[in-house]
């Protein structure tokens, strides 16, 4: 049983060394076999568990605090009379999603770590990823999420403060088998967009077959968007670095991180600063599509009332900084284009998204993929179509600084903080990074 172990505040995926496969020294990409898709069934825990902990809220910030948000520099709110994401169902598999004034459509759709139905949430984690979907905007205090009228549908699929009841000292559960049934169910229950702001990350192979199977099946069977945390890096309970400028190729990179890894069926994003540089903590890997503000944010607060702009963790307070909180911007963003463009699929939405983003100077990044999300020219008539139909940016990306200490340890509530798996690595083979257009299963 895979489970989780010795996690943060964020919602994070452990695999033991048994479930991993044979390794050598690069990376290839996972083949999807459709005959390991998890069967339809309940959400329910795959064993029994037990609250090891108690639930935890988080830091309060007053009004003025939200105001000047980095969701403010997107100018999303200034999107809202093309549409605010009406009738889009945003998928959350996360740490369950609490009810919240401010979160008006609210669905629980299952539970793999205790009793509940999804709307229960322990961490506060899932909260504050779906609030940077889909909170209602207040006067107040400025703060909003992308697509304030979408309907969030919540899974609780794993969770730092619950444990399996057979194993008194393992704090931590959820795994890539709960997870692949997760979007499963999340498929089935007619979300558009599904959000996975957590990730499992290991110095070779994973096996998630399983996983891969779910995603294709939610990509094109039910033409879902899938959006994923890139993960972060630092810390002895996150991911690994990938090796020092080898994380552009999959020849070269050693780290492997699902869903991530899935590069043909999800939009894998990074973060990036406040001032819009790379964030140090994002974990680079040839699948990373685009990244959006991942620092300093704000959201809901699980407690049912308020905002917090921090959850706590081993180490005290953390910022809400990570891969985690980027991610659920561009779920935003695709339930908003979903909401405009109903015609587009859902391999046409990821690619607008692309195809729209502030394009490194260089061209794509493994830290950033494609650059930084641009909303307004992604729900334009006039979207280009293709990565070379865009002009580069004037602006320089400057590669995330490897030895800032500083930044790695604002991300420690954020998606990366993974349990990373050391063993062996895979031999290597000659296997170029492909674009989104290649559609053919790994």
């Amino acid at each position: 049983m895979r489970t989780v172990a010795a996690l943060l505040t964020s919602a994070v995926l452990a695999v033991a060394p048994s479930a991993l496969a044979p390794t050598a020294h690069a990376l290839t990409p996972p083949v999807v076999d459709p005959s390991l898709l998890p069967e339809p069934a309940r959400p329910v825990p795959p064993r029994p568990t037990v609250q090891r902990d108690a639930c935890v809220i988080g830091s309060a910030v007053k009004p003025a605090a939200a105001q000047g948000s980095p969701l403010s520099a997107l100018g999303i709110d200034t999107l809202w009379t093309l549409t605010r994401g009406e009738g889009q169902r945003v998928a959350v598999i996360d740490t369950g999603v609490a009810p919240h004034h401010r979160l008006g459509k609210l669905e629980g759709v299952g539970d793999y770590v205790a009793s509940g139905d999804g709307t229960q949430d322990c961490d506060g984690h899932g909260t504050v990823v779906a609030g940077l979907i889909a909170a209602a905007p207040d006067s107040a205090d400025g703060f909003s999420g992308v697509a304030p009228a979408a309907t969030v549908l919540s899974v609780r699929q794993s969770s730092t403060r619950f444990g399996p009841a057979d194993e008194p000292a393992t704090s931590g559960f959820g795994d890539v088998d709960t997870m692949a049934r997760a979007v499963r169910v999340a498929a089935d229950s007619g979300a558009t967009v599904i959000n996975i702001s957590v990730v499992a990350c290991a110095e070779g192979d994973l096996a998630d077959r399983a996983l891969g199977a779910a995603l294709a099946y939610a990509v094109d069977t039910k033409d879902v968007v899938v959006v994923t945390a890139a993960g972060n890096v630092g810390g002895p309970v996150r991911c690994p670095r990938q090796p020092e400028g080898q994380a552009a190729q999959w020849d070269t990179a050693t780290v492997a991180v699902s869903p991530a890894w899935y590069d043909d069926y999800v939009l894998t994003v990074g973060s990036v600063a406040v001032d819009g540089a790379p964030s140090a903590f994002t974990l680079a890997g040839p699948w990373v599509d685009v990244a959006a503000p991942g620092e300093a944010l704000v959201s809901l607060s699980a407690s049912g009332g308020g905002l917090v702009d921090a959850l706590p963790s081993a180490a005290g307070d953390a910022p809400i900084s990570g891969t985690s909180y980027a991610a659920p911007i561009v779920s935003g963003l695709a339930a908003l284009i979903r909401s405009r463009f109903p015609e587009l699929t859902a391999r046409q939405v990821m690619q607008r998204i692309e195809t729209t983003a502030h394009r490194p100077a260089r061209g794509w990044d493994p830290a950033v993929g494609n650059g930084v999300i641009d909303p307004v020219a992604a729900l334009s008539s006039e979207a280009p179509t293709t990565l070379t139909e865009q002009p580069e940016s004037l602006v320089e990306v400057t590669p995330a600084a490897t030895g800032d200490d500083r930044a790695r340890t604002i991300a420690v509530a954020g998606a990366g903080a993974c349990i990373a798996v050391a063993i062996a690595a895979w031999g290597s083979s000659a296997v170029r990074r492909r674009g989104r257009g290649d559609v053919s299963p790994h």
